[in-house]
């Protein structure tokens, strides 16, 4: 891959990118352990479980209020392989697809082991962490893709068949390199998707959902995102399905009220493009954030991957303040989360001098090992 230009930060538009990428990582994370308790439920199962107005609040899942899947678990793991490779480069070897496999292989290991393994020196410190160590319903196509050493590419997909929205899901880091060409963005979303779903439908949800996120972050338009998004997938072979997805969503929003009926009308069978499509139109018909996220929720079917994109969407166009304070405070992971957010912005805004060919930061270097 190419090197990305570099970009020059003023002290607002650093913070303004932090707030951003907490935003992100954050609200995403929030959305997904909305939807984890209702998660393949119906809207007549949600709606006995939870009251007539369905998920309103965080519920448990997998034995606390507040409990994120494998969707937010890879989520982290991306954000981790991106800083490693910015890491990576200063040692001449540029090639993040691969830097972002051994991060998912890191996170496989989380599904195997009991705990972390401190012989591992190059593991760093996310792998380190024991409630990433909680095994939550991660897919079968994740398992097999991540089982073996061998990296799914474009021209070899693991999985060719695989068409879930599990790479969507985790692909909202990828938005955040904004000092990055989106077609570079879309580019490195794409590849890494293939390392679980070889699906054109999943890889090319994955690589819209960066681009849109990208827009975000660069402080564009939901709207002008998706068309952003939209124009970026026309020169994709087999775009069709992803790209009439986002269409039925921009078109959705003119036909009334925001129902969770309307939403689940988009997301139909759960594949990636009806995810990426329901989380869209949540996103762009939300009054704030609460309300997005809980529409994304209660339309039944897959609600975890469905409400993390829209809160991925949402917290790139709006910022970390705009998160509902309740919802944060009970979040699992949330100091990791949040750890993690700033030093990814850190890396963004300050990787030089944090470190350099010439010599590095001891701290950073133990935080992200440049050998894996």
């Amino acid at each position: 891959m190419s090197t990305p230009s570099g970009v020059v930060w003023g002290r607002t538009e650093q913070q303004d990118f932090r707030s951003r990428v907490r935003g992100t990582l954050l609200a995403a994370a929030v959305g997904n352990a909305l939807g984890a308790p209702v998660d393949g439920l119906g809207p007549e199962e949600i709606r006995q479980l939870h009251g007539p107005e369905g998920v309103v609040d965080l519920a448990p899942a997998h034995g606390r209020r507040g409990a994120v899947t494998h969707h937010t678990q890879l989520t982290l793991f991306t954000v981790d392989g991106l800083i490693r490779a910015q890491v990576r480069r200063d040692t001449g070897a540029w090639h993040p697809p691969t830097d972002l496999h051994r991060a998912y292989l890191r996170w496989a290991a989380t599904q195997r082991d009991w705990g972390p393994d401190l012989r591992r020196k190059d593991d760093g410190w996310l792998a380190r962490e024991e409630w990433l160590y909680a095994r939550r319903d991660p897919t079968r196509a994740l398992l097999m893709g991540l089982g073996d050493d061998r990296m799914g590419t474009l021209d070899s997909p693991k999985n060719p068949d695989a068409d879930g929205p599990e790479p969507t899901a985790r692909s909202a880091p990828f938005g955040l390199l904004v000092g990055w060409e989106p077609q570079l963005v879309a580019q490195l979303a794409i590849e890494c998707a293939t390392q679980t779903h070889g699906h054109p439908a999943a890889y090319l949800s994955a690589g819209a959902y960066a681009v849109t996120v990208h827009a975000l972050a660069r402080g564009e338009s939901l709207d002008g995102a998706v068309q952003r998004a939209l124009a970026l997938l026309a020169a994709r072979p087999g775009h069709e399905p992803v790209s009439e997805a986002l269409q039925r969503a921009l078109g959705a929003v003119r036909q009334g009220l925001p129902m969770p009926g309307r939403v689940a009308e988009l997301v139909g069978e759960g594949k990636a493009p009806g995810v990426l499509s329901g989380a869209v139109y949540c996103a762009l018909v939300a009054e704030d954030v609460r309300h997005g996220l809980r529409l994304a929720v209660n339309q039944g079917g897959p609600a975890a991957p469905t409400a993390a994109v829209t809160g991925g969407l949402l917290g790139a166009l709006h910022g970390e303040t705009a998160l509902p304070p309740a919802w944060l405070a009970e979040l699992e992971g949330r100091p990791t989360i949040l750890e993690l957010a700033d030093d990814f912005a850190m890396e963004m805004t300050q990787g030089p001098a944090l470190h350099s060919p010439a010599g590095a930061s001891p701290g950073w270097t133990a935080r992200y090992p440049r050998g894996a």
